[in-house]
């Protein structure tokens, strides 16, 4: 178990794995909009969550997908913690939990645009892929961010 305790936060907070049959589905669902997907992205995958005074705040999975990648499936904090680097704090967790592992890199898909893209590449992930026409084909109803349809999805990749 992994303890983070920002210093401005008076709360105890902790950062631990949890049984992707206990996963928070209402939180994931602000990373993606399908049940079906997310339901589906927890099989065979790995989930952590971020407590703060016992209540589930943030959640992550990652899924494995061979030959030492893993791949980010979702990560969701709850829309009032937002922007207190909760997410952050959450994502560097799991990527030094994989990096312990023997993980040797780790992927992630996101729109063209918006805070996910910038919020990945402070991160240290690069754009590898482009797979167009991706939230078309994938989602039955149209996919937006910040009032714009998403049509691509970038592929980024960290190396650990």
């Amino acid at each position: 178990m992994t303890t983070i305790t920002p210093q401005d936060h008076l709360h105890e907070q902790h950062i631990v794995e949890i049984s992707t049959a206990d996963a928070p589905i209402a939180l994931l669902l602000l990373a993606d909009p399908s049940e079906q997907k997310v339901r589906d992205s927890l099989k065979g995958s790995k989930c952590f969550v971020y407590e703060q005074s016992g209540a589930v705040i943030g959640a992550c999975v990652v899924q494995p997908l061979g030959f030492g990648t893993y791949e980010l499936m979702s990560i969701a904090v709850l829309p009032e913690h937002q922007k207190n680097g909760i997410g952050t704090a959450l994502l560097k967790s799991v990527i030094c939990t994989l990096r312990q592992a023997g993980v040797a890199k780790l992927e992630v898909g996101t729109g063209t645009f918006g805070y996910q893209l910038a919020f990945y590449q402070r991160q240290g992930f690069r754009v590898t892929s482009i797979e167009k026409d991706f939230f078309i084909n994938n989602y039955k109803e149209p996919v937006f961010d910040s009032g714009l349809q998403l049509f691509d999805m970038l592929r980024l990749t960290l190396k650990l």
